[in-house]
């Protein structure tokens, strides 16, 4: 009956245990193959080397304040992603003392060293953790969690930096770069951006950012590109410059992963909104300095159980077209904060209940509603950003990861929008056009198997008949290495398979195959080819219309290569 009982317990607590950290995923939600494979993709939380308080609980087995340290980093490289920095459950379940005291050493042990069959790493037998490294994170789960420092206005602004003052800045483009089919691409373990030309497939210049990129987005006027990284540093980019180059920096918290920029008539680049893991707030600061103006904490209520949760990790973050408002998610409570930027003196925040667990998402294709992923719930919301309500909750497959989701017209139920799934196989098609198509609005019309589970974006183009979908976390390599691709007009077909990893060209390594990005035609489509930080990687480009392979972008300075960002899709929300 313990064994039993531990398993259920340790199936659970497993569940989503490996950390993405810059593709807007923070968990693979398969837990099936190799536990190397699971174990290389993520990295430590940049939380774990920041100064914290220790309290002491009476109850907790001895240990000395080095095994403690030794604890802490090992939690903060390993565990933090899913089981959350104060271990109150993020994705994970809670490791709390009420909990970890009452399962004792004996059980938490045998835990940590084996692992579980729904994920949770086999640390001990893996060879990851040695015996003595197992017995101390045994003690270390027992204690009480450190309790890392907060981040407030003063800390931001002794990090904040203007590197070129708004009015020494160009008065309009002084390059000739065609900005609109510039690529910004994360090299994740560098810590840089390389800027990519869509045109020549050259790389025009290659930034210093910040640790682990998450993401890039781009103001309205598609001048400025903001970069957010793991360590929660943001670097705004002129694009208008000679040589595109930073202009403004800023540090917003410990560990981040959102960034916007408004876009609302009026209000174009003028604000700018970033969001961190730990503290879990956001923070508004001008558009093109970066200096911050405005906290807002995210602690608060659970969506479901009314219960206060202290680390509601600031998620995916979008720029309404219908009013002066962020959408801001906060993953752990399940709320949507709606952040009207119009009187930051007087900040209105309208907070809309959805499914737990919220994620990343994007608009349907008239950009009125914001189809938002709470994807340990399962679930997909749909927030009307017009009304400012929840307009409905769709369920779907297991652990829907859509990035931005792909929007096109189904032939038979209209306008519908995409996601594919981190936990299985299935590609959901949700019906957005409450107008002309009312009997399938906010509901799945249809399900697609593509090539595996663990997938992490799906994409498409108004200009296309192709879906993509890639799987990057499967444990296949024939899977990962690859991309699935239907035709619109004929899912039923079932996709085909491209060798995107063996197109490459690259010497052995992961050759994890992820995130297919438009050019701003529309008729090319660029893969990352993303192997280890000491292997070699690639973009791969694809003829969007005969699915051939166009070019194949290598560079030494490729390093991790994940992310791509077109910059007048990315300003423009055309997915």
């Amino acid at each position: 009956m313990r064994v039993k009982a531990m398993n259920k317990w340790a199936a659970a607590a497993g569940v989503l245990a490996l950390a993405i950290s810059n593709l807007g995923a923070e968990e693979a939600a398969s837990g099936k193959g190799p536990v190397e494979q699971r174990m290389q993709v993520g990295g430590p939380s940049p939380v774990g080397s920041a100064e914290m308080m220790q309290t002491l609980n009476p109850k907790s087995p001895p240990m000395t304040k080095a095994e403690f340290e030794v604890g802490k980093k090992i939690y903060f490289e390993r565990c933090a992603g899913c089981h959350g920095v104060l271990r109150k459950g993020a994705t994970g379940k809670p490791l709390t003392t009420d909990v970890t005291i009452d399962r004792g050493s004996e059980y938490l042990r045998t835990f940590i060293h084996y692992g579980s069959p729904a994920g949770m790493p086999n640390w001990g037998t893996s060879g990851t953790l040695s015996e003595q490294e197992v017995d101390i994170m045994t003690r270390y789960i027992q204690h009480e969690p450190p309790m890392p420092p907060e981040f407030g206005l003063k800390e931001m602004k002794a990090t904040w930096k203007v590197i070129v003052p708004p009015e020494q800045r160009p008065k309009s483009q002084m390059n000739k770069l065609d900005l609109a089919n510039l690529f910004s691409v994360t090299l994740r373990d560098s810590g840089k951006v390389a800027l990519i030309d869509g045109a020549s497939k050259k790389i025009v210049e290659v930034l210093d950012t910040g640790y682990a990129v998450h993401i890039s987005r781009l103001s309205k006027s598609g001048r400025y590109l903001y970069v957010i990284g793991r360590d929660g540093k943001i670097v705004l980019i002129d694009l208008w410059m000679a040589k595109p180059a930073p202009v403004a920096e800023i540090r917003i918290g410990l560990e981040a992963r959102s960034v916007e920029t408004s876009k609302y008539k009026g209000y174009e680049d003028r604000y700018a909104i970033a969001g961190s893991y730990w503290p879990p707030q956001y923070v508004l600061m001008d558009g093109d300095t970066l200096k911050p103006l405005k906290i807002v904490a995210t602690r608060g209520m659970t969506s479901d159980e009314n219960e206060y949760h202290p680390e509601p990790r600031v998620a995916a973050i979008v720029a309404s077209h219908y009013h002066p408002e962020f959408l801001v998610n906060a993953k752990e409570t399940g709320v949507v904060h709606m952040v009207n930027y119009s009187d930051l003196n007087n900040l209105k925040v309208t907070m809309i209940k959805t499914p737990r667990f919220l994620h990343d998402g994007g608009f349907e294709s008239t950009g009125r509603y914001f189809m938002d992923a709470a994807n340990a719930s399962d679930k997909i919301a749909v927030i009307d950003t017009k009304e400012g309500k929840l307009a409905a909750v769709v369920s779907v497959g297991k652990t829907p990861h859509p990035g931005r989701g792909a929007n096109f017209v189904h032939p038979k139920y209209g306008p519908v929008w995409a996601t594919s799934h981190l936990g299985d196989d299935s590609i959901t098609l949700i019906g957005t056009d409450p107008v002309k198509h009312p009997q399938y609005a906010w509901k799945v019309v249809e399900t697609i198997a593509h090539s595996g589970g663990g997938s992490l974006f799906i994409k498409t183009h108004p200009k296309s008949k192709n879906l993509w979908v890639d799987a990057p976390l499967n444990p296949d390599p024939t899977v990962s290495q690859s991309v699935a691709v239907f035709d619109i007009n004929n899912l039923g077909k079932g996709y085909e398979r491209l060798p995107i990893g063996e197109w490459a060209g690259v010497k052995p390594g992961s050759k994890r195959v992820v995130q297919p990005e438009y050019n701003r035609a529309g008729d090319e489509v660029w893969f990352s080819v993303w192997s280890g930080a000491g292997e070699e990687s690639a973009v791969v480009v694809v003829d969007d219309k005969t699915r051939k392979l166009k070019a194949v972008i290598k560079d030494p300075r490729l390093i991790t290569p994940t992310g791509k960002f077109n910059v007048y899709n990315t300003q423009n929300d055309v997915y």
